[in-house]
């Protein structure tokens, strides 16, 4: 590992841990926190498709990125609402 990687590791975990300090987080964060808070709470509950967020990981199919994929009761309720609508007249 060069010294340059090393570097940047520990910028990383500053940064992650300056994150938590301003938003009063407890718990460690990692990289597979920070991909996965992306990947529901950003994107996907942001209409980002996931097809899209896959390939913004840099997964190669969809099938990684489902691990990430909740179903979020906000998208529940707007689907759901959208179906609603389409048979008011």
């Amino acid at each position: 590992m060069t010294k340059d990687v090393e570097i940047h590791r520990e910028e990383m975990q500053d940064g992650k841990k300056e994150i938590a300090d301003l938003c009063g987080i407890k718990k460690n964060l990692t990289t597979h926190t920070g991909r996965h808070t992306f990947s529901t709470v950003v994107a996907l509950a942001n209409n980002v498709s996931l097809e899209n967020v896959a390939k913004m990981l840099g997964h190669t199919n969809t099938k990684m990125t489902q691990r990430y994929a909740k179903v979020l009761d906000q998208t529940i309720l707007r689907d759901m609402q959208a179906v609603e609508q389409s048979f008011n007249l």
